[in-house]
């Protein structure tokens, strides 16, 4: 089997490829073109894919010879699964190996707001590093705070853990189901949509992303969090209206904002975000520690590896596929 991977992975998925004697095609240039892809994938029977393209009844249609698609990533809210799946193309992704990593930049991005971290290297950057001032810029301590959780799944539980053991945070959530794990583990409560935005002093995003919650986290939101609150998110960009977070951020209604997701991405320079001095944004790498690309690029591999022999994938999104 023919597989195109259209952008460079970690060369451990590529060694157990080649192990198994897959051919593997890549692009012929860097930069290439929507045109030159779509080719590639014509050429292929499966497509180890990297990045954001979207797969949708035109892609499909494009490309009638692809049999299964490896993601390199957790989220598959760019693919069409019920035309996938009508079509028995399973695809695959790399869930729990970016768990850790994604978190971490959640916790990261927190602690950077709470203390008020990018103004002031923007201070000593400049030059503007003055005496001692006993109450310009204050910060907000985190411990014994409520951290609430959007989408308390694997990477949500790791933030949830790290607040938890490291600031004392009262852990409450809302999901689709309750995360029995983290209220056993963590005393997480689970709470209505409403009680979490108006409860909680950081709001962390860790949900799967859908088309439903296109800008959930909207004007009327950001006016029912306390005026303390830092928002986080580290999920996908498409969960906030960044013109309602801009004047939420600039009016003081929130206390500041972590991004290392954004709508559009890539966000653009001019974006009003960026000047102000209570957000802080992050290009997307939540997954980017050798540990964590390296996991990702093993269970891919794994998962083409799987189809190509007949098998189930071990990391299937659309796992109806094997019931047809």
């Amino acid at each position: 089997m023919k597989v195109f991977i259209n952008q460079r992975i970690p060369e451990v998925g590529l060694e157990l490829l080649k192990q198994e004697n897959i051919e593997i095609i890549f692009p012929k240039t860097e930069n290439e073109s929507r045109e030159e892809y779509l080719q590639n994938c014509k050429n292929a029977d499966i497509l180890l894919n990297v990045g954001k393209n979207k797969f949708d009844k035109y892609f499909f249609n494009q490309c009638p010879n692809i049999k299964a698609i490896a993601l390199f990533s957790v989220g598959f809210d760019n693919v069409d699964l019920n035309e996938a799946t009508q079509r028995n193309i399973p695809i695959g992704n790399t869930p729990d190996v970016l768990s850790k990593a994604t978190s971490d930049i959640a916790f990261l991005l927190m602690q950077m707001i709470s203390r008020k971290a990018g103004y002031y290297m923007e201070k000593v950057k400049s030059g503007n590093w003055k005496d001692f001032d006993a109450v310009e810029q204050l910060g907000q301590q985190l411990y014994g705070k409520t951290l609430g959780i959007f989408g308390l799944g694997r990477i949500g539980f790791e933030m949830a853990k790290k607040c938890k053991n490291a600031f004392d945070m009262n852990i409450i959530y809302h999901n689709r189901n309750h995360n029995e794990q983290a209220e056993n583990k963590l005393d997480a409560q689970y709470v209505s949509f409403e009680e979490l935005i108006k409860t909680s002093d950081v709001i962390s995003i860790h949900a799967n992303y859908t088309k439903e919650q296109l800008v959930i986290f909207n004007q009327s939101i950001f006016d029912q969090m306390k005026s303390n609150c830092i928002f986080i998110n580290t999920a996908r960009g498409g969960f906030q209206n960044e013109k309602d977070l801009y004047e939420a951020l600039e009016s003081g209604k929130i206390w500041g904002a972590g991004l290392d997701v954004t709508n559009p991405e890539p966000m653009e320079k001019d974006n009003l975000l960026l000047k102000l001095s209570n957000v802080c944004v992050l290009p997307h790498i939540g997954s980017a520690t050798v540990e964590a690309r390296n996991g990702m690029a093993k269970l891919a591999a794994e998962n083409i590896i799987a189809f190509s022999k007949g098998e189930k994938m071990p990391n299937c999104a659309n796992p109806e596929v094997y019931k047809n």
